[in-house]
């Protein structure tokens, strides 16, 4: 008798310590096959170094990577707990194509009904964007920034052949800037968004076990 073989674990990567304590106080339940949410640290750097550590181990070897956590929207008209779903991410190296935009999209509308989701080019920074530096990338083509999506995806598939997404939940905006996240009713408001998502993501990963015609 044939046994079914074990479905491909999901990583889910993030920054901060407040990203991972939503992501672990959120829903958990739905997940096809081992799930890790990984706290990276801060920078490009960080996430890269972590992401070739966790990937070394076998079990991870064929994980399927989700870089998430909060971003700095570029477009006028965002507001704090829009969601950003990237189609690629881009940093000095050059872009990574994620894989299931469009289930993403669908899947995160459905999540968190009332949520504007954008979608397009995510971008990477070694730093705090702020001021003239938005409008500079928002001229790219990049809809948000944040410090990790892109070292997150460029190492995972650096690593070895794997389905990859950036899902980013806007903690400030143009017109929304904020100081420090978690002290204003947009960080409070983005923590929410991102605390609600897990399902989105494990559908995400669901469509990827799905058999190939």
């Amino acid at each position: 008798m044939s046994t079914k073989p074990d479905p491909a674990p999901l990583l889910i990567a993030c920054a901060l310590g407040i990203e991972h304590l939503a992501l672990r106080s959120g829903d958990r339940t739905g997940a096809d096959g081992p799930v890790t949410v990984l706290r990276t640290g801060m920078g490009p750097k960080a996430a890269e170094r972590s992401l070739t550590r966790i990937l070394a181990d076998p079990a991870l070897s064929e994980a399927a990577v989700l870089a998430t956590g909060f971003c700095a929207g570029l477009a006028p008209g965002m507001h704090p707990g829009d969601l950003v779903v990237a189609e690629e991410t881009r940093d000095p190296r050059g872009s990574t194509p994620c894989v299931g935009t469009e289930l993403l999209v669908k899947e995160l509308l459905r999540t968190v009904p009332g949520r504007t989701v954008h979608t397009g080019p995510l971008t990477g920074s070694d730093h705090v964007v702020r001021g003239h530096e938005r409008s500079d990338l928002l001229a790219t083509g990049a809809i948000a920034v944040d410090m990790e999506s892109a070292a997150t995806l460029h190492s995972a598939v650096r690593g070895g052949v794997r389905p990859v997404a950036a899902v980013r939940v806007v903690v400030d905006a143009p017109e929304h800037e904020l100081v420090r996240i978690g002290t204003v009713r947009g960080g409070i408001s983005a923590f929410r968004v991102l605390r609600a998502v897990l399902p989105a993501f494990f559908e995400w990963h669901r469509s990827l076990l799905l058999p190939r015609r």
